[in-house]
């Protein structure tokens, strides 16, 4: 298992698991935006034997890390795999002193609700009518040491 940086021949893979995972998905524009025009973007993804199963999406904004996107293959979910990427965003955002990571997530995400709270996310406002369809997010909030 590694994580590593995501580059633009990724993309295919990434593209492939975002649309058969998400109800508003991001496209390969998307991507390769965040990977060649934006310069507080962080996107790695996480391989088992050499095949794509899982990626993050970060920007480190300030004192802070936000977590744009996460995923993981549905042959490969409940094995820990989105956990390994959760502790790798942690210890990143703790070595750059920043003071808190959040995320927006639908309120309707069970699962995913379940793994933030797992790693101390705590649900601090909802964001009214947020992804494309009018369902509502819950911003979340980890503090960190800073």
């Amino acid at each position: 298992m590694s994580i590593r940086k995501m580059e633009l021949e990724d993309l295919r893979k990434v593209v492939e698991l975002e649309h058969a995972l998400f109800l508003s998905p991001w496209s390969e524009e998307d991507f390769s935006h965040e990977l060649k025009e934006n310069p507080m973007a962080g996107y790695y993804v996480l391989e088992k034997e050499n095949e794509i199963i899982g990626y993050i999406g970060l920007w480190f904004l300030g004192d802070q890390c936000q977590i744009t996107t996460i995923a993981t293959d549905q042959k490969y979910q409940g094995q820990g795999y989105a956990s390994q990427l959760m502790e790798y965003t942690l210890e990143k955002s703790e070595a750059l002193h920043y003071q808190n990571v959040n995320l927006e997530v639908r309120v309707s995400n069970v699962k995913a609700i379940a793994l933030y709270e797992k790693f101390g996310f705590k649900n601090v406002a909802i964001r009214k009518r947020y992804y494309s369809n009018g369902e509502d997010a819950y911003l979340m909030i980890k503090e960190l040491e800073g």
